[in-house]
């Protein structure tokens, strides 16, 4: 399947008729579900401390999963090709993101470096944040998500190439199961000139300082 195909059959837009938004469960019934998980881990939902709690699970679950009423590639859309002849690779490194993983709902905490270089046009910085954001706000797994960012980027810009490095935290290591602090996980993808070229992806990575 194509790499857009895949990420549009991700997208829970509300519009659609069929498909995961056609199933989706309304607000009191999420609400209701919060309830019970409440109740599952051994607390009282009635009791005033928990009284507003499903609410606003609810509501931060709209923010924190918000991706998937985004298509990630329309952030890509406007380039611009003004570029006074500029033909070096363009960098933006540290892209602080959060999402969840989605074998346990944990956080993932961490950042995304992003590199490209550009064939005869660029796009706007911030919408390198905004890409990263729309696959984010989604149930990730890292290696997935890294993909992802890179693909679309490499899709819609048509650059020379593109690279693209993660580095997170998952809460479902540091605060369940093995209880491992401090472990960060780095995956790249490297497509065109960072891939086959090694001068290329040695100027990419030491700009990221690594």
């Amino acid at each position: 399947m194509p790499t857009r195909t895949r990420q549009k059959a991700r997208m829970a837009n509300p519009s659609d008729t069929s498909g995961p938004a056609a199933d989706r469960p309304s607000r009191e019934e999420a609400e209701a579900a919060v309830r019970t998980l409440i109740r599952w881990a051994g607390d009282d939902p009635t009791r005033e401390g928990l009284i507003e709690t499903p609410a606003r699970v609810a509501k931060a679950y709209g923010d924190w999963f918000s991706g998937y009423g985004q298509d990630p590639a329309d952030s890509l859309r406007r380039t611009f090709e003004e570029v006074g002849g500029y033909d070096e690779i363009v960098v933006l490194r540290a892209i602080p993101f959060s999402s969840h993983c989605e074998h346990h709902m944990a956080p993932i905490i961490g950042e995304v470096h992003v590199g490209y270089l550009p064939r005869n046009r660029v796009v706007g910085i911030s919408k390198l944040a905004r890409l990263v954001d729309a696959f984010a706000r989604r149930l990730q797994i890292q290696e997935r998500l890294t993909a992802e960012i890179a693909d679309t980027l490499n899709e819609i810009l048509e650059p020379r190439g593109v690279a693209v490095v993660v580095e997170a935290t998952h809460e479902c290591m540091t605060t369940r199961g093995v209880h491992k602090r401090g472990v960060a996980m780095v995956t790249s993808r490297m497509l065109g000139a960072f891939r086959d070229n090694p001068a290329t992806r040695r100027e990419f990575l030491s700009a990221i300082g690594k």
